[in-house]
């Protein structure tokens, strides 16, 4: 970084009084920092190894120094699909027949910075972090610089949640998050998915040895799929739950710890998390002192082994068939089933 933005409170040596004073580093009072970029509009493509298509939008708008690959991160993972008021180039609101306002995906990186700082910098002042109004005009530009220019970046869950409500009025059904009510300290149900959202990284829970009960086995199953569906991830010790074999209070034995573990990594897998193809996050911990340790153990080791036979599967493959599809357009037909031969021992 070519500077460092400092907020100093009350007792820092440039504080006057409470609220945070912001000193401006890389930008100056009245300009707006998205306006020093020069932009340009490009289509970003993802595709399989196939060919076949994962995503695709045209018109992007990107500053022009940013690669390309932080164009199709941002165009696919962290723009809003939908609900967001469409622009054309110019500038105009496009328009339905009857005059209304066309709503659609973000399809500018200017919009996604101003939704994140623009919030960041109303939630501040909403509860009077900063000193006075033109520190959270210092505080905003700065942001929307150091974002618009990569100098920082905020986790993802913040991409894809903050600023949806305060920016564009999304709501969208409730998902049972809670809150802590700032005004009155006291822990709430949000009454939507937005104007309290989720952007926070990752969630450490606790889990019972209990199947259907809250706080159990499957209620953590919809807990972790609340938090995956909104772009964060959740830890868990599972050391709680008995071990395969272990006795059952209605009689009969345990399917143990690895089963359920099983599950819990299928849907882990299942959810596109942030409504993207982002796979979730998930950390699964087990004490060394369980029954089941070994078994977990060797869980890990044997998906490795997977992975590194998939590897290798690959490279022979493609190394060979080339061969095969060499040799079968030259026409030499024994060559071809010699190479044949090869693969399959």
């Amino acid at each position: 970084m070519k500077g460092k933005t400092v907020a100093k409170g009350a007792h820092g040596t440039s504080g006057k009084g409470r609220g945070l004073h912001i000193e401006r580093v890389f930008t100056k009072k009245g300009e707006n920092p998205l306006e020093s970029v020069e932009y340009e509009f490009r289509p970003s493509i993802i595709k399989n190894p196939d060919g076949s298509l994962v995503f695709e939008m045209r018109d992007v708008e990107v500053p022009k120094q940013w690669s390309q690959i932080a164009t199709d991160i941002i165009a696919q993972k962290y723009f809003r699909k939908a609900g967001v008021p469409l622009f054309d180039r110019k500038g105009n609101p496009i328009l339905d027949a009857k005059g209304k306002q066309v709503l659609g995906p973000e399809k500018s990186a200017k919009q996604v910075v101003s939704r994140l700082a623009e919030t960041w910098r109303w939630w501040g002042e909403k509860y009077n972090y900063f000193a006075t109004e033109s520190d959270a005009d210092a505080f905003e530009d700065e942001l929307k610089f150091m974002l618009i220019f990569q100098y920082a970046a905020p986790n993802s869950p913040q991409w894809f949640n903050t600023g949806l409500h305060h920016n564009y009025g999304i709501t969208g059904p409730a998902q049972g998050h809670y809150f802590v009510n700032p005004d009155t300290g006291q822990l709430e149900k949000s009454a939507d998915a937005y104007s309290h959202p989720q952007p926070h990284a990752c969630f450490i829970q606790s889990v019972k040895d209990d199947l259907v009960n809250e706080g159990g086995i499957f209620d953590l199953a919809t807990r972790e799929a609340r938090i995956f569906k909104y772009g964060s991830g959740t830890g868990t010790n599972f050391s709680s739950l008995r071990g395969e074999g272990e006795p059952l209070s209605g009689g009969g034995y345990s399917s143990g710890l690895m089963s359920f573990l099983k599950v819990f990594d299928r849907a882990a897998g299942a959810i596109k998390s942030g409504g993207t193809t982002r796979r979730a996050a998930k950390m699964v911990i087990l004490d060394i002192d369980h029954p089941d340790i070994e078994k977990f153990i060797n869980w890990k080791v044997l998906e490795e082994q997977k992975v590194a036979a998939m590897v290798a599967g690959s490279k022979t493959c493609n190394h060979r068939l080339n061969e095969i599809i060499g040799l079968a357009i030259e026409g030499k037909s024994s060559d071809v089933r010699a190479a044949k031969h090869a693969i399959t021992t």
